[in-house]
């Protein structure tokens, strides 16, 4: 009797082991999985900011060449109508440079 308790505590023992490790395996599997997707989300995001710096750019240079074409195009009509060319229309925006510089003199 006594080395029959003895082999079933034994079998339990090596049976409570397995299934720990089988647990413990688990686990890790799961935060290892939060740690991938938070991953995938970050570059994600970074492929998203990098994406949309491009995009911005990319419109920015088509706004411009935009307002080139369009200052082109307004004068040419002017002509045909007879109208005398717009003064000021070939102004361009101020960069933020030089607004910087102006903010500082005026701070003076």
């Amino acid at each position: 009797m006594e080395e029959e308790s003895q082999s079933i505590l034994k079998y339990l023992t090596e049976v409570e082991v397995a299934a720990e490790d089988v647990l413990s395996d688990k686990q890790q599997i799961v935060d290892l999985d939060v740690k991938r997707h938070r991953n995938r989300e970050a570059l994600s995001a970074l492929r998203d900011v990098s994406q949309q710096s491009e995009d911005q750019e990319q419109l920015d240079k088509e706004i411009s060449d935009l307002r080139n074409r369009l200052k082109a195009k307004v004068n040419h009509l002017n002509d045909l109508q007879g109208k005398p060319e717009l003064t000021g229309y070939n102004l361009s925006p101020l960069t933020s440079n030089e607004i910087k510089a102006i903010h500082s003199l005026l701070k003076r």
